[in-house]
Parts: structure tokens; C-alpha cells; sequence
């Protein structure tokens, strides 16, 4: 499970011209969709042979999947942690791909352990709550932003709690878990959208970091459906 990283940029940048802002979203959000676009194809592609009972490559040689996870935990410290590297282009483009299409094998590993009916349940599930979630941070006065701070106490809390919970396996204690990893990753798409979008909000992201916000939004997307494909799975047993 991933962090995600909610960036309190520059108050002083301010978008003061609506064209600009309005770039800036579609910057971010077209570079999103294509990242989800590349996540659900290789998804596919790995489940596929896994469903008509076909030797899977990627589920044999365990070595890809901790490959791509030590890959991806160094991506996002290095865009995290190293401004000129998601600021300057195209450097900041490729390694943001590179790190999507490593994050992509390791849920289509993660996704082909899972019946596709589940998978897709939970697929639905996000995509509906994150359209829901992000049409209200467009319309709600309330400033979201403000409670980054608490947003780190809760994720830092759900850590631990995993922890907990692997220690003490129980299904009713997984299912709280997951519910609580909903709730808190819920929360992020919230504050992260309304990063980006300025105005009245406290904090906001500068725009010269579209890749950045696009990377937060992406790991918001993907923990999500990890917390809820856990959730369905379990329901459904």
C-alpha cells in the first residue's frame, strides 16, 4: 500500500488567469487517464491467461513482482523528494510511465489472485466514488486542504493498523481495515483535487507541478481499489 503524498505548494502562486487554471486541470487530468488507461490494459493482459487456465508468467516468477515494487518505492521517493526531476520535461513523463507501468504489473499480479467478477465490482466501485468524490470538490465550499495535516495523522494510523491486523489475522478486523483505508484514501482525492484547483483554498499546487498531482491523484485511484477489492472479496466469501 502506497502513501499518498498531498503537496502543500507556494500560497504566493495563485491562478489568476483562468486559462491557465484551466490548463493546468487538463494537463492533469489527461496525463491521469492515461495512466489509468495503461494500468487496466496490462491488468488485463496479466489476468487474462489466469482465467483460461494458462500458465501466468508474472504469478511463477515471484522476482517481477518485488522487482516492480522496489522500483515503484523508488520512483516515488525520487518525484517526491527531487524537484527538477517532475518539473522538467520530458524526464518527469517518462519516469512518471515508467513508475505506471510497474505499478500496473503489480496489480495485475495483485488482481489475477482475484476472481474477475470481484475485480470488476471493485473497479465499478471506485470509479463511481472517485467521479462522486471529485464532482464534490469541485462544488463544495468547504476547504479540504486545511486537513492535510490530519489526512498524515490518519494514513500514518491506518499503517500501523495494517500492522495490527497482519499480526492478529481476523476477517471482522480486516474488513474494519479496509473499510477505514476507504475513508481515509477518500478523503486524499478530496484534498488533492481541491490542491489543484486554488482560488479560495488555503493551499494549493503550483502549476509547474502537473506531474506531481497527477501522481497523487493516481496513488489515491489505486489504494482505493486495493482497500475495496479487499472488501468485495471478502463480502463475497
Amino acid at each position: 500500500m502506497y502513501n499518498s503524498m498531498s503537496y502543500e505548494g507556494d500560497n504566493g502562486f495563485t491562478f489568476e488567469d483562468v486559462n491557465v487554471k484551466h490548463g493546468f486541470l487538463r494537463k492533469v487530468y489527461g496525463i491521469l487517464t492515461i495512466q489509468l488507461t495503461i494500468t487496466v490494459g496490462i491488468i488485463i493482459a496479466i489476468y487474462i491467461p489466469t482465467a483460461d487456465n494458462y500458465p501466468n508468467y508474472f504469478i511463477e516468477n515471484t522476482w517481477v513482482f518485488w522487482l516492480c515494487f522496489c522500483f515503484t518505492f523508488v520512483m516515488i521517493l525520487a518525484l517526491a523528494c527531487v524537484p527538477d526531476l517532475r518539473r522538467n520535461s520530458p524526464i518527469n513523463i517518462i519516469c512518471l510511465m515508467l513508475f505506471t507501468i510497474a505499478e500496473g504489473v503489480l496489480l495485475g499480479i495483485t488482481c489475477s489472485t482475484y476472481e474477475a467478477q470481484t475485480v470488476l465490482i471493485a473497479a465499478g466501485a471506485c470509479a463511481g466514488i472517485v467521479l462522486i468524490l471529485t464532482l464534490f470538490a469541485f462544488q463544495t465550499k468547504i476547504d479540504f486542504t486545511m486537513m492535510s495535516g490530519l489526512a498524515l495523522v490518519l494514513v500514518t494510523v491506518l499503517f500501523f493498523f495494517g500492522l495490527f491486523a497482519i499480526i492478529f489475522r481476523n476477517d471482522v478486523l480486516d474488513v474494519v481495515y479496509c473499510s477505514l483505508g476507504v475513508g481515509v484514501f477518500s478523503l486524499y482525492i478530496v484534498i488533492d483535487t481541491q490542491l489543484m484547483l486554488g482560488g479560495k483554498h488555503q493551499y494549493e499546487i503550483n502549476e509547474e507541478e502537473y506531474v506531481f498531482a497527477a501522481l497523487n491523484l493516481y496513488l489515491d485511484i489505486i489504494n482505493l481499489f486495493l482497500f475495496l477489492l479487499r472488501i468485495v472479496n471478502k463480502a463475497s466469501n
